[in-house]
């Protein structure tokens, strides 16, 4: 019989500490030790403690690291695992980065970005090349002056008293890291997503304005088999409700000039997503999804397919049957389940809702504490968003085509290596023909 022993060293053991350790145990296991029982001591190699982006860097075979700060010299981010020889230019990110950048409205922040973007690598004659993108966009319109009280005082609701007890120090003008700044990196990456998603499968990722306030948009409003960007980006609101989108836009108008700020909730859908992405049990698709979308600032909650309604049904009545379509693929009749069903995604349209809270920074007096621990009254200053839900459009769409094209990748990687069991399994790619024939049935 034989019997292996290690010795795991705490952190700030030394070596010494450690080999002794195995030594003396050693030692008196041969003295314990007959000749029909034997231990066989193998010494352990110690490994160097590894730490990882901390926190900066999203996906596994799609990686993205952001990087910047609100007023630092630019923000951007840095694409490792995009395929080789695909199409890609600056044209590429820069429309969802319009759609993402300050100042495009009156309902939206002031601060004037122009938000232009540069390839910096990972680009060789307009194609990818199969190594790092990095991705840069230059900060042009920094006010750090506008930040000076906050540099002694912590604004409500905001990071700014998190980030001193994590780090001891932080950067002040614009909240630094925490400012939505950060999420150019994001969109940049989730414009790249999308191309992949969109050439691969046919996949589509479309998100919208459903809430803002009080004002709530009715599921049945939108039909989600035949959105387009156009609807979406028919309002400075980005609601495809004409009437709910002014009703939205006077919400936001009434708070923005009192100096006050409200929330609401984004709707996104994924069409024509390739069955079979997410893997049990703790990297199932939606816990992907929320991971993604609660990283992004401002986010209080997450609800997928039936959410927190589906709690008020019974089990038949939230049940998706299943029934066989024209073309003999099996499908459900209803999608209370929001497109996946053991945290694997089945083939049918992929819905979620994100809400968003009221932005932290106000126009109004509000009591806080300073760094030296006086208690104090504050008006924050700076340029910020009366309602914030506008300009997450984008941002929810690319943080969710980021998880998505990881997941692709890795589905890809375990189970289409050889050929796939045609009698279970569908292949992942999408005609935009069968497309055009799926909108058709519910347009």
């Amino acid at each position: 019989m034989a019997s292996s022993l290690s010795s795991k060293p705490f952190l700030g053991a030394s070596r010494t500490d450690g080999l002794s350790g195995l030594c003396s145990i050693s030692s008196d296991l041969r003295n314990l030790s007959s000749p029909s029982v034997q231990f066989l001591i193998r010494p352990r190699t110690l490994r160097k403690l590894q730490v990882q982006a901390a926190g900066n860097t999203y996906g596994n075979f799609f990686r993205v690291t952001t990087f910047g700060e609100s007023h630092g010299g630019g923000v951007g981010c840095v694409i490792d695992g995009c395929p080789p020889r695909m199409p890609l230019s600056e044209a590429d990110l820069q429309g969802d980065l319009d759609r993402r950048r300050p100042g495009q409205s009156r309902i939206t922040t002031p601060r004037k970005e122009t938000d232009t973007c540069q390839i910096l690598s990972g680009v060789h004659e307009g194609v990818t090349t199969g190594t790092p993108i990095l991705v840069l966009v230059p900060n042009t319109d920094q006010r750090g002056r506008d930040y000076d009280e906050m540099s002694i005082a912590y604004r409500p609701s905001h990071a700014d008293r998190t980030y001193d007890l994590k780090y001891g120090v932080r950067s002040v003008q614009g909240g630094g890291r925490s400012s939505a700044r950060e999420t150019i990196g994001r969109v940049a990456a989730g414009a790249v997503a999308k191309k992949i998603l969109k050439a691969f499968s046919g996949t589509e990722v479309l998100a919208y304005v459903s809430q803002v306030h009080k004002v709530v948009l009715p599921e049945e409003s939108v039909n989600h088999y035949t959105l387009a960007l156009d609807q979406v980006e028919s309002n400075i609101v980005r609601c495809p409700d004409a009437e709910y989108a002014e009703k939205m836009i006077a919400a936001i108008d009434a708070v923005r000039v009192k100096g006050e700020s409200i929330g609401g909730v984004v709707t996104c859908i994924v069409r024509n997503c390739p069955p079979g992405l997410g893997s049990p049990v703790f990297d199932k698709l939606e816990a992907e999804f929320a991971k993604a979308v609660l990283s992004l600032p401002a986010t209080k909650g997450f609800e997928f397919g039936s959410g927190f309604a589906g709690t008020f049904l019974t089990g038949s009545e939230h049940n998706d049957e299943f029934y066989l379509d024209e073309q003999g693929k099996i499908r459900t009749k209803t999608n209370r389940s929001g497109g996946t069903q053991g945290g694997i995604s089945n083939g049918e349209i992929i819905n979620m809702r994100i809400a968003f809270k009221p932005t932290a920074t106000i126009s109004k007096k509000q009591n806080t504490v300073t760094r030296d621990k006086h208690e104090i009254e504050l008006i924050a200053r700076g340029r910020h968003d009366p309602c914030v839900v506008p300009r997450a459009v984008p941002m929810v769409e690319a943080t969710i085509a980021l998880a998505l094209v990881d997941q692709l990748m890795a589905h890809y990687a375990q189970c289409h290596m050889f050929p796939i069991n045609s009698e279970l399994q569908e292949p992942l790619r999408v005609t935009e023909v069968e497309a055009a024939e799926e909108a058709a049935l519910h347009s």
